[in-house]
Order: C-alpha cells, then structure tokens, then sequence
C-alpha cells in the first residue's frame, strides 16, 4: 500500500520525484525515500514519516539528477523504519518495490546461502539482489530485471536503476498498478496517473507482466520472457483536482459511482495474488491475530454499519466472537475487558472523535492489541494504530457516506478472510474463489449502478411521505439500517430500519398506505423467510419496494415495486445491495430540492463529542 514515481529526463527531476510522492499520500504509507544517479553515482535518501521529511532531506543535501526513483511505502514486512524504508540497493543498483512477495522467505534464504547480506526485514530487498545476482551472469540491465521477476510469486510492481546505466529506468508489474507518462524531453512511471499530471498528461497503462525500459528519448516495453509488446498511448482524463465534480451534479452523486474504481483501489493487492496474506494490514498482522481470541469492532454512523456486517462474517466465516460497539457508548459503561481483543476502530476521516477516545479508553483497559481501517493515511486514527489498513476511496466530500462505506466493507471482508486462513477455516479451493470474487467485485458493482434510470423513477413515490420504513434480515439487517441512515441524511425523511422478522413484534403498527416499505431481499438462506414477512406488510396495506437478485422470483404486483440486482454475490452481496439504497437517497433528495452534499446540521468528520 505504496505509491511509485520514477524519472529519467533531460532535467533536474527531483521536484518531480517529490511532488508524485505528495500527490500518492492517499494511498496510506509510513516512509519515503528516493535514489538519483548524478555526478556522485548512486545516491539514495530515506525518511520515516511524511514526505516532508524527505524533501527536507533533499533540501538539506541538494540532491539532485536526471535520473531517480522515489517511493512511499505501507510497512507489511518489517516495521516502519529508515533501515526498511525504499529504496533498497545491491551492486550499484536501487529498487523501489509496491505488493507483496509471497515466496521471498525461500528467496532470502537461497540468497543468503549465495553471500548476500539483508540489511532489512523486507520482502523488497530479495529483488535488489535477486538482479544483482542476474547481472553478473546476463550483463544487460533489461535482461536481468526480466529474468529476476520471473522469479518472483506474489503482486508486485518495481522500478529499478542502475549506477552503471544512468540513462535508464527499468519499471515491470504483475498485479499491482504501474503506469508510464511521456514527454518530449523524457520518459516517467507511476503508480497513478494523479503523480504524473504535473508533466504529461500522455499515459501508457502497462498490463500484468509487462516490463518497460524508459529512456529519456524512447522506452520500449515486453513481456517478462523479452516477447515485445505495444501498449495503446492514451491522453489522461484524471483531473489535475480530485475533488472536482466534472461530469456529476453532486459529490455525492460522483462518489457513488466511483465505487467500482474505489474498490479496484482498495483491492489493488489482490490483482495477481495466489493467496491472501496478513502483511496487507500490517507487518506484525500475523502474531497478532495468532494471538486474539475475539473481535470488538468500535465504530459510528455508516462506519458502525460496516462493523454490523463484519460481525456476521466473522463469526460464520472465520468462527471468532465479535462484538461492535457505538464509539459514543463503550466508553461510558462498564465493559469486561479481555486482552485477547482485537479492537478494531473504523473511521473515513481518522479523526472522529469519539472513536479516537473510545479507542484510548480500550487500551487503558490493558486491550493493546488494535487494528483500523481508515481512509484517511495521515489521520490521528491510523498514527495510533500498530496495524492498519487505508482504504483507498479517495476523497469524499460528500457528507454522507458511500464510497468509504463500501471499501471498509471490503477491507472488513479481507480481514475476516485471514483471520478464517490462520484459523485453519479456509481451504486453497475456497481461498482462490473468495480471491476471484473481491477481484469480480469492482464490476459487480458497476452493474448495479446500471439501475439508476428505474431508481430515479421510483423516487418520485417518496418525495411527499414522512416516514419510511427499511427491512432486511441476516447480513442485510445493517444495510438496511445504512439505507435508512442516507435517506434521514439528505431527505429529511423520517426513516427506521428493522430486521424483518422484528415487525410482529412492534413496528407492524406503523405500516398503512402512507408508510413505504423498502426490503433487501437477497437469494439467500433467509430469502422464504422475509416474502412472508413482507406479506404482513402487504396484508396491512403497505406499499413494499423490494431490491432482489435476479434469481430470486420475486415477482412485481400490485403494491409490490420489484427490481432485480443483475447478480447474486454471497457473502458480499451486502456491498451490492446497498448501492441502490443510496441511489434511492440520493434521487429522492433531487426531488425534495434538499442540500445533497451539505445537508442541515451534520458536518463530515465529527471531531467533537
């Protein structure tokens, strides 16, 4: 969880090393470094902490170079340190490395046998001398990044150069995102095409296995066994701006539906994996959760509705007890504490207050084991947490929720998948189809925002009610609650949820031909339970909306809206339901006229009690 920038130009490029690095913070890192080749040869400086720290580094030395690699960095194996900060050299040469090696174990050993000394805890220091070792049998630069990466099991992608070859840069992926940006004075990569608007907006987006020599007045690109290949040259439509609204009425409106390239972000790790590993939250994950017994999962508002779901999960999948709390109350009753806990604190902005101080208050209570997951990597949330994971939603302006929500939901699933590994719940066969379906899910989403014609029409039949009432069971039961949540927020609609078999119990009183009933219906276990349900509703003239898969046979009647999501997804449907929910929200504030980004007296990080 990293960001890469490299350069090789007829021009001093260390601004441009910098400023990328400043424009990759969202992707969450906790060191930075950089490696120039210039009249000294190889010079390399790294920093613990922000980019700041880097660039004071580089004004202090006047570094300086026409040819260099920079790199943010998200410790998973080794602790956030300058001895494991990138880049990481061997024979002259640097490299800066984003994902996760999975067989650098055997790979440091076999190396360590050969004479080479690690002098980090990385799995990023295996390449370095994996391609020192090439080059003293291959002798081409190119040939010897090639041969090396072919080595290499896991997601990855690097960006090396070579004392000895100043005018080159070598730059490969498999998995994990690497870009090239050309200009007529020189030739760049990165991981986001955000790094590199600064000097082109002339993008070539390499493909898993691709490997690209840049020089300052060509590049070429190949596969990993030489096979050249040509990439298509496009010019970047990414606004220098990311918190423009471009195309869309509303941030809220743009953030929903930048939820499937939100979660191809959150997920970027997963792209050429063979396995899930612990390292993506961290470099301790592993001995951590080897050593909790239990879940508590702090949270508020659309967060604590992740943490609903995860709970559901988590038990079923990975067989660990979980409890979610209300940041606002844990602190205030009297819990028993275990510290076999993990605490698991979610927040978009990392700056939430009562979730900050409900955390402090868990460790005061001797539970030091934490984990957050936040969207925000510079937030006072993630600096307190030994294990973390960002998710990569981008800014959100809007102050209700969405983008965030559905990408905690997939770190939240992430992690019940290695707690379920570790406990021995997850089988190789059942490992490689949960990987293929969070890779499938980006594009599952996207379909389901291809309903926003039929959504839209449905909002007019709620722009004069009041009230509103939201059903689901299982799983659904808090994505239900989060839809209630966006339509109170932006419509000013009264709204309750309910798990569905609760409403003989108390809130069948409020159901007539005025109040809306709108069900998650997925096909699932539960699915024969809720039609009944949904028939009391009718029975007491209740006018029911009910979001299904599209093998569920669920049929439209009179008093019964029906709309069928294109899939059914499993264990991750919630983060298929609950887009038209906020489509739902959104569409009927438009025609309420109410003040969809801002609505009246919530703001968007609550950073007071």
């Amino acid at each position: 969880m990293c960001g890469i920038v490299a350069a090789v130009a007829d021009r001093n490029i260390v601004s441009v090393l910098l400023e990328g690095l400043r424009k990759l913070e969202y992707r969450g890192y906790d060191s930075a470094g950089l490696a120039l080749i210039n009249a000294s040869g190889l010079q390399r400086l790294r920093a613990v902490g922000r980019v700041a720290e880097l660039a004071a580094q580089v004004e202090e030395t006047g570094a300086a170079g026409n040819t260099g690699i920079a790199h943010t960095r998200w410790a998973t194996h080794g602790v956030p340190s300058e001895r494991n900060a990138h880049p990481h050299i061997s024979g002259g040469l640097a490299v800066v490395h984003n994902g996760i090696i999975e067989n650098h174990e055997a790979l440091r050993a076999l190396l360590s046998a050969d004479g080479y000394a690690f002098t980090s805890d990385t799995d990023t220091e295996v390449i370095a001398h994996l391609i020192a070792r090439e080059l003293k049998t291959e002798g081409d630069f190119f040939a010897a990044v090639r041969a090396s990466i072919a080595q290499l099991q896991g997601a990855y992608a690097i960006a090396v150069l070579r004392e000895a070859d100043p005018s080159r840069v070598i730059v490969a992926r498999e998995g994990s995102p690497l870009l090239l940006g050309l200009t007529d004075d020189g030739n760049y990569a990165a991981s986001d095409a955000s790094a590199l608007l600064q000097v082109t907006r002339r993008i070539v987006y390499l493909e898993n296995g691709d490997c690209a020599e840049l020089m300052r007045g060509s590049y070429r690109i190949t596969r990993v066994d030489g096979t050249p290949v040509e990439r298509v040259e496009t010019e970047s439509q990414l606004s220098a701006d990311a918190v423009e609204l471009g195309k869309y009425r509303h941030y809220m409106q743009k953030e929903i539906f930048e939820q499937p390239v939100a979660l191809s972000n959150t997920l970027e790790m997963l792209g050429a994996a063979r396995s899930i590993q612990p390292g993506l939250f961290g470099a301790n994950t592993e001995e951590v959760l080897n050593n909790v017994r239990q879940v508590l999962i702090i949270a508020c508002g659309t967060s604590y509705h992740a943490g609903l779901v995860a709970r559901y999960w988590l038990e079923a999948i990975a067989g660990i007890p979980c409890n979610v709390e209300v940041a606002s109350e844990y602190r205030y009753r009297e819990s028993v504490p275990d510290p076999q806990t993990l605490v698991v604190t979610l927040s978009q902005s990392g700056e939430t207050a009562d979730t900050l101080a409900a955390l402090h208050h868990a460790k005061s209570l001797g539970m030091k084991h934490t984990l957050c997951i936040c969207n925000v990597p510079e937030s006072s949330l993630v600096r307190e947490n030994a294990l973390r994971f960002i998710t990569r939603a981008g800014p959100e302006i809007g102050v209700a929720s969405t983008k965030a929500f559905t990408t905690q939901l997939a770190a939240l699933y992430l992690m019940t998948l290695i707690f379920a590994k570790l406990r021995g719940r997850l089988s190789e066969q059942v490992e490689a189809a949960e990987l293929q379906a969070l890779r499938h899910l980006p594009i599952a989403v996207a379909k389901v925002l291809e309903l926003e014609p039929q959504i839209r029409a449905w909002s007019g039949h709620f722009a004069m009610k009041q009230n509103a009432l939201f059903l689901g069971r299982g799983r659904h039961y808090p994505i239900a609650l989060e839809g209630a949540l966006k339509l109170k927020e932006i419509t000013y609609i009264h709204a309750e949820a309910y798990p569905a078999g609760e409403l003989k119990h108390g809130p069948l009183a409020l159901v007539d031909k005025d109040m809306p009933v709108i069900a998650v219906a997925p096909n699932d276990v539960l699915l024969e339970k809720l039609k009944s349900n949904l028939q009391e509703v009718r029975a007491r003239g209740g006018e029911l909306y009910v979001f299904a898969d599209a093998d569920s046979e669920m049929l439209a009647s009179d008093g019964v809206h029906v709309m069928l999501l294109p899939e059914h997804y499993g264990q991750l449907s919630a983060l298929l339901h609950v887009v038209p929910l906020q489509l739902l929200a959104y569409h009927v504030a438009l025609v309420r006229g109410t003040d969809v980004d801002k609505p009246r007296n919530l703001a968007k990080s609550v950073t007071v009690e």
